[in-house]
């Protein structure tokens, strides 16, 4: 299975050295596929590699370098737009790994910039941000309607001549979503990293990650997020006693135990991830999501389209209530078929 080699590799990159061509072959197209290829040519860089697959991963570390210098840049970019109306600046996710200098930021693949203000100043960011450049990426009213009422982040934005997307997010979970994390503990406890950021305290940004594999999604790149988690645990644990006490207290503080619980299960099984014991013993439906995270055959190509369907059910069913998921789905339904929202939908 060449998602499951391509674990084996990240976790252990002497192992790339038993494998043959056609292995290859798969490992790399999961790696790409999973966003994973720039974080597997750092682990493996300095390995006697066969010729042409020292070429590719030459090329995707090359690409990961550039995609860092871009992020970090961006984040500069908002910083700036921002000063004066939210200071610091929270970093979140492959941006926050990045500028923090973290393990997992290593060749990590970074897409859009994703930040966390307080909710009380919104307004004002959004206003500032649009003042820089930026714009929005759904004009649609329906969407735009469901962002601001029910969702953990403003409707996305763009700034067109960088083509560079952000996220702004005043909580980590859209707020039908069944878990309740506390943004304002986010706020509070965030580490400044100087010159006006900040990421998530060493314990939040796990939970953080955790929310965002397991209590949010459908696991549609769960691997990368999987060994965000990894990287996160080993580092932020090694000589620290504490930190594991307060790992679980931070959960508690955000309802989110139970999924922070599977994905530290779930990283030892994959990646040897040293966890506690009693984390380490396998929950009911763990097979299950290894199942979805590993579901890619030699081609890349996703397989198990059952289980990922499920997932995507189970994605939704997190999100909202089913009566309002039943009507939102309807909604954006009727919408793809006309091209445009229902009327009477319009601004609510």
């Amino acid at each position: 299975m060449p998602a499951r080699t391509l674990a084996t590799l990240l976790a252990d990159p002497g192992a790339a050295l038993l494998l043959n061509r056609n292995a290859w072959t798969g490992v790399l197209a999961a790696a790409r596929a999973e966003q994973l290829i720039g974080t597997l040519a750092m682990r493996l860089d300095g390995l006697a590699l066969p010729q042409r697959v020292a070429a590719v991963l030459g090329d995707a570390r090359a690409t990961a370098l550039e995609g860092r210098r871009q992020a970090l840049w961006e984040a500069e970019m908002a910083r700036r737009a921002l000063a004066g109306v939210v200071e610091p600046v929270i970093l979140l996710k492959g941006t926050a790994f990045a500028a923090a200098g973290l393990d997992a930021g290593q060749g990590r693949s970074i897409g859009d910039l994703d930040i966390l203000v307080p909710r009380q100043r919104l307004s004002q960011a959004e206003a500032a941000l649009i003042d820089a450049g930026w714009m929005w990426v759904k004009p649609d009213p329906y969407d735009d309607a469901y962002y601001r009422k029910w969702m953990h982040e403003l409707p996305p934005l763009i700034h067109p001549e960088r083509d560079r997307m952000i996220d702004v997010h005043h909580t980590i979970l859209p707020l039908t979503a069944r878990m309740k994390p506390d943004a304002a503990r986010l706020i509070a406890r965030a580490v400044p990293l100087g010159g006006g950021l900040a990421v998530l305290s060493p314990a939040d940004m796990v939970v953080h990650a955790a929310i965002h594999l397991f209590g949010d999604g459908d696991l549609s790149g769960g691997l990368r997020n999987l060994w965000d988690i990894d990287r996160l645990l080993r580092e932020f644990a090694e000589g620290d006693e504490a930190f594991w006490p307060t790992l679980w207290a931070f959960a508690a503080d955000h309802e989110a135990q139970r999924v922070v619980a599977r994905a530290l299960r779930l990283a030892h099984v994959l990646f040897a991830t040293p966890v506690p014991e009693m984390w380490t013993r396998a929950g009911a439906a763990d097979a299950w999501y290894l199942q979805r995270l590993l579901a890619r055959d030699g081609w890349g190509r996703e397989t198990r389209p059952a289980t990922r369907l499920a997932f995507y059910v189970r994605s939704h069913w997190l999100r909202m209530p089913p009566a309002m998921l039943a009507r939102h789905l309807w909604i954006k339904w009727r919408m793809n078929r006309d091209g445009r929202p229902p009327p009477q939908q319009e601004g609510q």
